[in-house]
């Protein structure tokens, strides 16, 4: 049995999501956490600057973030950070 089979059931057993609703949800979360770290830095400094961050807060914040990912993103440095979204 494949580890998302196994956590599809146990979503079933536990929440009382039809298979088809629980398939879908962690089909949902895994492609939420398989996002490349550059397209997420990206996206999420797109995000926060739209809501009037500034980008020594977004910096310290994305660092954060990634630091608490499911799935563990390398230390990136201001200076990273930077080039990933400036180029």
């Amino acid at each position: 049995m494949k580890a998302e089979q196994a956590l599809i059931d146990h979503l079933v057993a536990t929440t009382g999501l039809p298979p088809t609703e629980a398939a879908r949800v962690v089909e949902d979360v895994v492609a939420y956490f398989d996002e490349p770290v550059e397209a997420y830095v990206r996206r999420r400094h797109a995000q926060l600057k739209t809501y009037g961050g500034k980008n020594d807060a977004i910096f310290a914040l994305l660092a954060e973030e990634l630091r608490s990912r499911v799935v563990a993103a390398p230390q990136l440095t201001e200076r990273q950070l930077r080039r990933l979204i400036y180029g």
